[in-house]
């Protein structure tokens, strides 16, 4: 009998596929059912000036509308699915919605809190994304390292140093502590499996686990276009490392 081939050496193909899968229904039934659109309160004054400023029809809106709708539904579908990925890997545990951090490392002494691309938090909330940090070191997590963790860099950007982002209000940065932590997507990966080329490996098998899950269908292949390649480039490799701080 044929052995199915390891596509990661940090997860099984089966994590692998359940995580993929998962992502692939929430797309799907984002996209089912159009009442669902009206019930996110569309705003028909913004509708009016978006549609006239790119020159389109109202129905042609509504249809970038959904997409957009879908696209969100989208970036926070693939946040959960890095937090399912590092989770799997041995040592890491993936924690229940609701508590104050995202993953974790007891024996290595490593917490996380994960969001997909940089902007995901709004500049004037991740005071608090620190403040949750701060006390979850005082508490259970005392002597451990915690990361705020921005899987799409902004501009490519590598780094890892202190996290100090600013309080709107007093217009003064959060006490800078080598305990409290922000880093990249590739670069934390490379600290949770001891790959540096492993959130790389992670999306150049995602064609493969799709194409196992829709069947074999080659038409989602995407790694056979030109692109598959230059986005992640874009995204990650503009060698612009930030001094550690």
């Amino acid at each position: 009998m044929h052995k199915e081939q390891q596509l990661l050496p940090f997860i099984s193909n089966a994590k692998l596929f359940l995580a993929v899968e998962t992502v692939l229904t929430r797309i799907k039934n984002a996209t089912k059912d159009d009442r669902d659109f009206y019930k996110n309160s569309v705003d028909p004054f913004s509708a009016i000036f978006d549609a006239s400023s790119a020159g389109i029809s109202l129905k042609d809106w509504i249809g970038q509308e959904k997409a957009r709708q879908r696209q969100k539904t989208l970036q926070n579908a693939v946040g959960e699915f890095h937090k399912v990925i590092i989770g799997s890997v041995t040592g890491w545990e993936n924690l229940p919605v609701g508590k104050i951090i995202d993953v974790e490392n007891i024996e290595r002494k490593i917490i996380a809190e994960i969001k997909n691309k940089y902007n995901t938090t709004k500049g004037s909330d991740k005071k608090g994304l620190y403040d949750n940090l701060k006390f979850a070191l005082k508490g259970e997590y005392k002597g451990y390292i915690a990361y705020y963790v921005e899987i799409i860099p902004k501009s490519g950007a590598i780094y890892n140093k202190t996290f100090k982002p600013s309080d709107n209000k007093t217009k003064v940065n959060r006490k800078s502590n080598k305990n409290i932590r922000r880093i990249d997507g590739s670069s934390f990966y490379e600290i949770v499996t001891g790959d540096k080329n492993a959130l790389e490996e992670l999306y150049n098998v995602l064609p493969t686990a799709i194409c196992k899950i829709q069947n074999g269908n080659k038409s989602h292949d995407y790694s056979l276009e030109p692109l598959f390649h230059k986005l992640y480039n874009k995204a990650f490799k503009n060698n612009k490392w930030v001094t550690l701080a």
